[in-house]
């Protein structure tokens, strides 16, 4: 028989349970870069940035828009506790459209009352929703 690839996975957010079952790989964004995690992986915990969820279970794979989190990686369970998580279905195109282009004008106007940091992670952001949908 051969050994099961797969994996727990748990995607929590502070008003739903996103997403709860198996999976033999899944990949995001973190602060470190991009990662993807399978069975078996060391365990460890790293810090999440706006980006695509690919979450693969055999030859199925789901995409969500993923944005600030933690993630807590076990060798047989994966737990993302996130701020916000968003299906494809569940986006507004024209919504995250004009969010990109809020976050742009803000970081080249160059207005030093301008919080860099916020407007950037605005823009990954809307950018994760447009791609996600695209």
């Amino acid at each position: 028989m051969a050994e099961d690839n797969r994996f727990v996975i748990k995607i929590i957010t502070p008003d739903r349970v996103f997403y709860d079952g198996l999976a033999t790989m899944v990949e995001f964004n973190t602060t470190e870069g991009e990662v993807g995690i399978y069975k078996n992986h060391i365990p460890m915990t790293m810090i999440i940035k706006p980006g695509i969820l690919y979450i693969t279970d055999g030859d199925e794979q789901k995409m969500a828009a993923l944005h600030a989190g933690f993630v807590e990686i076990l060798k047989d369970q994966i737990t993302i506790l996130a701020e916000i998580v968003e299906w494809p279905d569940e986006i507004d195109l024209n919504r995250a459209e004009a969010a990109k282009e809020r976050a742009e004008k803000r970081l080249s106007e160059k207005d030093p009352k301008t919080d860099i940091a916020r407007a950037e992670t605005a823009l990954l952001r809307s950018l994760a929703r447009i791609s996600t949908i695209r």
